[in-house]
């Protein structure tokens, strides 16, 4: 699985842009741009990110997409503006909490169905602190990124909660052959 593989001037330019984008957004003013010497190819091809906001440690809001569809720089300015205010489990960050934030952009590859022959080999199939997992079944999905691995190292348990997540029962997985894509991901953070 291929990720970006983005230089260190690369990343810093991406987290810089996240940064400035939450700081105008919070107090309405025009949203931040590239110049074009900034503008790299790499930023300009398309890229999936999720971006992730901590306060302490603690998470403050992560979105971002699973599919590459616009440039690299877009995508990330766009999911750090829903990070930052339009993550359903977060009231928006308010300006006091902008410098306080932790911010930290994940470059996913393209997701790769995943075969598997039966429910309890799944888990078994799986890389822990590498695979970032989605979940499908009928319409509902849901995704956690590889950093997930850290809270819920044990398979079982990170595809249990993967169910909840997707509002299923905890123990679907365990019951029925679900859609199982994974990713790898290049993650980054300030």
């Amino acid at each position: 699985m291929k990720t970006t593989n983005l230089t260190p001037s690369e990343k810093s330019t991406l987290l810089k842009l996240a940064r400035k984008t939450i700081e105008c957004a919070v107090v309405n003013k025009k949203l931040p741009s590239l110049s074009q010497e900034e503008l790299t190819d790499n930023l300009r091809a398309p890229g999936a990110v999720f971006v992730t906001l901590t306060i302490g440690g603690d998470l403050r809001g992560c979105i971002g997409s699973l599919q590459a569809y616009r440039p690299l720089v877009e995508d990330v300015q766009q999911h750090a503006l829903d990070a930052a205010f339009n993550d359903y489990r977060f009231g928006p960050v308010s300006e006091i909490e902008v410098p306080l934030l932790e911010i930290e952009i994940s470059c996913l590859s393209a997701p790769e169905l995943l075969v598997y022959s039966s429910p309890e080999e799944l888990p078994k199939v799986l890389k822990p602190n590498e695979d970032g997992v989605v979940l499908r079944e009928g319409g509902k999905s849901a995704t956690f990124l590889p950093q997930v691995w850290e809270q819920l190292p044990d398979p079982d348990s990170f595809l249990s909660h993967l169910c909840q997540k997707m509002g299923a029962p905890a123990d679907l997985w365990r019951r029925k052959m679900l859609e199982v894509s994974i990713y790898h991901v290049e993650e980054f953070h300030e």
